[in-house]
């Protein structure tokens, strides 16, 4: 995958703290001091809530929980807002989550549906509520405290489209955007903040019941080594891969614009 390789002489240390000084830069050149972020109780929104805390200052940052009703692992969100001293909030969004729900089946109707089915099986559409309900409440904070929101995807998920559009993809900035889940928990275990067991815990997305690697049908390492090395190793892999990368090109633009002056789709 061109424009992402790096050389084989990575240091985690001096990765967080370049960024660390780019978020302090960032801040400095918008005029905005603190910032929002939603804490799962994983490496990525930890490492972006440590990478904030230490440019901006702990007192700068609001770490917000948002279970959906129960959230099995909320204990971690919270062990790591205590471990960083920052803000920590609670938001639960299942009734929220449900509300929807009851407005869409009493207020569409069958008949929303022309065939009778939706195209996708309602779990699978239900799965992407909750990040977007979570991003509409971070945005809801943020603009309250006249905040940036922070993102916590990291280039692995991007590559394969493991996110949500207009969910987790939106955000102001984003310090890990460009880091592999792997490299991800490198830059995590160089900060000392964070418990370490947190950062090398199998990633989920706290809804479907499943990892991040049984879901996607192929592991970190296998998407980190095709995009820094170009293959994985193992072709049936690659070729996963290279499927998720393509189907899901459009999460990582903008939305397309059609130009009647020109005739494009730009």
């Amino acid at each position: 995958m061109k424009g992402f390789e790096r050389s084989e002489a990575f240091q985690a240390d001096q990765i967080r703290d370049t960024l660390v000084e780019m978020i302090r830069a960032f801040s400095e050149k918008t005029g905005v001091k603190r910032v929002v972020l939603g804490i799962s109780g994983g490496k990525d929104s930890s490492v972006a809530a440590a990478l904030c805390a230490r440019a901006l200052g702990k007192e700068n940052v609001w770490g917000i929980m948002l279970p959906d009703k129960v959230q099995a692992d909320l204990a971690d969100s919270e062990r790591i807002c205590r471990s960083l001293g920052i803000h920590a909030r609670t938001v639960n969004i299942g009734a929220i989550h449900e509300a929807l729900r009851e407005a869409v089946r009493s207020g569409a109707g069958q008949d929303l549906f022309p065939d009778g089915e939706p195209v996708a099986a309602e779990w699978e559409s239900n799965v992407n509520v909750p990040p977007r309900l979570r991003m509409t409440t971070l945005r809801y904070i943020a603009q309250s405290l006249g905040a940036f929101l922070c993102g916590t995807g990291n280039l692995s998920e991007s590559t394969v489209g493991y996110c949500t559009k207009d969910g987790d993809t939106s955000c102001d900035f984003n310090p890990l955007g460009r880091l592999t889940s792997v490299e991800v928990v490198e830059v995590g275990l160089s900060i000392e903040e964070l418990p370490p067991e947190l950062i090398r815990k199998a990633p989920s997305d706290g809804l479907s019941g499943k990892t991040d690697e049984e879901r996607l049908g192929v592991t970190y390492r296998q998407i980190h080594d095709w995009i820094r090395k170009g293959s994985s190793g193992d072709a049936e892999a690659d070729a996963a891969i290279e499927k998720k990368w393509k189907g899901s090109a459009h999460k990582r633009r903008l939305p397309a614009v059609l130009d009647p002056f020109t005739g494009e789709i730009v």
